[in-house]
């Protein structure tokens, strides 16, 4: 379609000249055709320079898989934090209005302040991956492979009957491979993944959970072939990978801007990669690199377009406001999804996990059911009005519990996690309130992390807010506790017990 545009400017930008040569539509279509033709063949020179290009750069990356690999050892398991426990309050009120706060902002004291993670450009192929012609008019069409990713259906490009087998592991047989994959029958392969990763707006680690389902829906699960395939497209598509061999399997390695726990990884080259199958050991390794390549990034910039699975009705009722009152269906897909996301930090501070979270957006799906109704209750208050009652509706709306008892383990939620899941706790009710606050409000927060306890805090742009707050750059957040429980407690009260504690400011995305 974008040609078709292009090729319709430059006709109607020589319109004019043609008014006084070309009389006739005959000499016009004639014109027409011409110029369509000499598109056309300008298009496929460049499609043909595009696959010359990436088949020398496979070529020669192919030649340093065929030298001996490297043995690297596993690196120990990063475990996930483990945060003292720090029980909610709670405040019973005869009364379920909100406690008067102190007259005057009080600023509390924090020691760090980790900046807000800065998401950057997808990665992208070295070169535009130009859509292949179709056969001749006696094979009209590719043959084509469906799957399915997250609940999601997908379809590619790629003829079973012509698929590759990988005679041994050998350098050799692997390097071998991979050329054969680099040949121009491969090039829709990459070009519908990419097609997919566009239409469905993917992160990185959607992306790369697609590839790992089309590639066993070509060859099957938990074999060599699938994993190559999977690493050759990975690595198309401009993402830093290593191929590696680990007791008679290939493994592709795949390197993250982010830290993440739990996860067996291995250090190539100052760097930390990690495997698919999780497995611990060493591992035979090709550390070549390949050009213009990029690390994987755990941040969710954009909302994920999944398929629709609608979950059972959710409600949250504010305790103390009538008409705070949401329910929700949420899409299982993306559920499923936000379980499969490893937890990570940024650099090596582990208080900057939550900020991933936080700044993930809230599905169109969920924001339509939920935020008509907050919106309405909040609609002829003042900022601060407005975000007391948001604040009650996450204080008393929830029920609260340890992620130990009820996942076994320590797991933060996406917003719309907690909407959806019936028990949540700190992290996931200051991750919600600051989703909502900003989504609704336009108003900028900060999350605050005690030993053993996560608190938001909003800025607000108008009236003279009173109470505990952080100052930050001479910009002032005021503490937001959703722990503080029963009636809960206003704007600008910190929870007791963490009075007298130092915190970590974590900036979010402005």
């Amino acid at each position: 379609m974008k040609n078709k545009h292009l090729l319709l400017g430059i006709v109607f930008a020589l319109l004019p000249s043609l008014t006084s040569t070309a009389q006739t539509e005959e000499e016009f279509e004639q014109f027409r055709a011409r110029k369509q033709a000499e598109f056309n063949h300008y298009r496929e020179e460049k499609r043909k320079a595009f696959e010359e290009f990436r088949r020398q750069r496979n070529e020669e990356f192919a030649k340093y898989i065929r030298k001996k690999w490297k043995r690297i050892d596993s690196q120990p398991v990063l475990p996930k934090p483990k945060d003292d426990t720090v029980p909610p309050v709670v405040k019973p009120h005869d009364d379920p209005q909100p406690v008067t706060p102190p007259p005057a902002p009080k600023p509390r004291p924090y020691d760090e302040v980790i900046p807000a993670p800065a998401p950057t450009p997808q990665p992208q192929p070295i070169d535009p991956i130009e859509e292949q012609p179709e056969p001749s008019p006696v094979r009209p069409t590719f043959p084509t492979q469906s799957f399915s990713f997250f609940g999601t259906p997908g379809t590619v490009r790629i003829d079973k009957n012509k698929l590759l087998r990988l005679r041994s592991l050998n350098e050799n047989a692997i390097a071998d491979a991979w050329l054969k994959f680099s040949e121009e029958c491969y090039t829709n392969l990459i070009y519908d993944c990419l097609q997919i990763r566009k239409e469905h707006t993917l992160c990185d680690w959607a992306y790369l959970m697609m590839l790992k389902q089309m590639s066993e829906a070509v060859y099957g699960k938990h074999c060599n072939e699938s994993e190559l395939l999977m690493a050759y497209v990975y690595c198309q598509s401009g993402y830093k990978m290593r191929l590696a061999t680990q007791n008679g399997k290939l493994l592709m390695l795949f390197a993250s801007k982010h830290t993440i726990y739990d996860w067996t990884r291995y250090v190539i080259d100052g760097e930390y990669y990690y495997g698919m199958d999780r497995k611990n050991g060493d591992v035979m390794v090709c550390a070549q690199k390949y050009p213009k390549e990029q690390s994987l990034s755990l941040l969710i910039s954009t909302e994920q377009q999944f398929a629709l699975v609608a979950t059972t009705v959710s409600t949250h009722q504010s305790k103390r406001d009538a008409d705070m009152k949401v329910s929700l269906k949420a899409n299982k897909n993306l559920l499923d999804f936000y379980t499969s996301y490893p937890t990570s930090m940024i650099g090596n501070n582990m208080v900057s996990r939550w900020a991933m979270y936080a700044n993930t957006p809230m599905s169109s799906y969920v924001r339509q059911q939920v935020y008509p109704a907050i919106k309405s209750a909040i609609s002829h208050c003042d900022q601060w009005t407005a975000v007391n009652k948001i604040l009650n509706f996450v204080q008393t709306g929830f029920v609260y519990e340890y992620d130990d008892k009820v996942w076994g383990d320590d797991r933060a939620f996406f917003a719309e996690e907690s909407l959806h899941y019936p028990y949540c706790d700190c992290e996931d009710r200051s991750i919600l309130l600051t989703r909502i606050v900003r989504d609704l409000l336009g108003l900028k927060c900060i999350l605050i992390f005690y030993p053993g306890h996560l608190a938001a805090a909003v800025e607000f742009t108008e009236g003279n807010p009173v109470g505990d707050c952080i100052v930050y750059n001479g910009r002032r957040f005021f503490i937001a506790d959703g722990t503080i429980l029963g009636y809960g407690a206003p704007v600008g009260e910190t929870m007791e017990g963490m009075d007298n504690k130092t915190a970590k400011v974590i900036l979010l995305e402005e």
